[in-house]
Parts: structure tokens; C-alpha cells; sequence
């Protein structure tokens, strides 16, 4: 795909793709990479970064940066998420990766949805991390981005699991949300966390009432 646009006069392409967007909990990041028009050999291996082992999208993110022609990664806050909406957040981020570029596309492929306001003609993609070198690498270099984060949060924020579960609605995750009530890196727009938040607070004012009841019968 890169290839006919360029060939057609419309290069240079730069690829867009997010990590991040269906979790409850930590940013979301979204890249953005121009790849040299043509073939190289260390990157045949790219694709979707969710059909690739961690080893796999750890291997390729160090050569994806070596042989872009320009790439950028940015990061859309929790609290930045719950302001504008997970969508709106997903689409400002596009926007920001492109302009981050110090090389100006020609042509802009995004994954799954158009993007309005960008500073170049854009195509969305259906699939596109699987049809598109350049969104396969924004792909892999936002994915790799986010899960290092994640690991550094569960430094953080022990008692999570933010380095197993990077944040996703898991089992393990929804019952530690359960126990240690949302932090602050979680997304409180989402009706899991907003759960988990109000069996928190009534369990503080069961047990407050409790106490108070127990004050009672002592003075009694």
C-alpha cells in the first residue's frame, strides 16, 4: 500500500496506530512512523502487534526505530481520557503523533477509522496493521511504549499487576480493583471502575456505621 502512494507521487506515507484504548486503567499511546519506501530485510517480520509474542514486537522495536525515516509516540493521560471521552482521546492522539513527525507525510494510513484534521491526505485502514508496513510499526512501537509504562506503574502502584495484566479488564486485574478501590491511573469513564469505586465506598460506610453502632451500645 505504501508503495502505490509513493510510486503515485504521494509519499512519503506515515502509519498511525494506538495501544491502550480498551483498557481500564494507564495512557493510552499512539505512534506514528514513516518507513522507507523500500523492503528491508530486519523488518520482514512485521504485523499486527497483538498476533506477536512480547520477545517478537521486543526484537523489531529497536530495528523499527533505526530504519524509520521519522517516528513519534504520544501519550493520552487517564484523567486527559475521562475528560474528552476514549474516542475523542484516541483521535487527538493521531493527530499529535503526525504533527510530532519531524518529516511531513505526503499521505497518512490509519488504522480502523479516519482521522479529521490531519495535516496530510488520510485513508483508514480496515486491518491495517496487517496490510500496511508503517501501521504494523506505529502499531509495535506504541504497544512496546505502553507495556514499559505499565511495568514502571506496577512500581508504583503495587498490588495491581499493572506489568501482567498492562491494565486490561482481567480477571486477576477486576479483583484487585475490587479489594484497592481505582487509582488514580484508572479510567473512572468506565462503568467497571465506577463499579468498583461505589463497593469500595460502601463498604467504608458500612463499616463506619458499624463503628458507630459498636460506640453506642459502649456508652449504653
Amino acid at each position: 500500500m505504501e508503495s502505490v502512494l509513493a510510486r503515485a507521487g504521494m509519499g512519503p506515507v506515515a502509519g498511525v496506530d494506538e495501544a491502550g484504548r480498551g483498557a481500564c486503567a494507564g495512557p493510552m499511546m499512539v505512534a506514528a512512523c514513516i518507513l522507507a519506501p523500500h523492503a528491508i530485510a530486519s523488518l520482514a517480520d512485521l504485523d499486527d502487534s497483538k498476533k506477536l509474542t512480547e520477545a517478537a514486537r521486543e526484537a523489531l522495536y529497536p530495528r523499527i526505530i533505526r530504519y524509520a525515516v521519522s517516528w513519534s509516540v504520544v501519550s493520552i493521560p487517564a484523567p486527559e481520557i475521562d475528560r474528552i471521552g476514549v474516542h475523542v482521546a484516541n483521535i487527538e492522539g493521531m493527530r499529535r503523533a503526525v504533527a510530532c513527525l519531524d518529516v511531513r507525510p505526503g499521505y497518512v494510513l490509519v488504522d480502523g477509522f479516519s482521522v479529521p484534521g490531519l495535516a496530510a491526505p488520510s485513508l483508514p485502514v480496515i486491518g491495517g496493521d496487517a496490510a500496511a508496513a508503517c501501521i504494523a510499526a506505529a502499531s509495535i512501537l506504541a504497544k512496546v511504549t505502553r507495556d514499559r509504562v505499565m511495568a514502571r506503574l506496577d512500581d508504583d502502584y503495587p498490588g495491581y499487576g499493572f506489568s501482567v495484566h498492562k491494565g486490561y479488564s482481567t480477571a486477576t486485574h477486576m479483583r484487585a480493583l475490587g479489594e484497592l478501590g481505582p487509582s488514580d491511573q484508572h479510567r473512572m469513564r468506565y462503568r467497571n471502575v465506577r463499579a468498583a469505586l461505589a463497593a469500595v465506598e460502601r463498604r467504608a460506610e458500612a463499616g463506619a456505621d458499624a463503628q458507630t453502632g459498636a460506640g453506642a451500645l459502649a456508652r449504653g
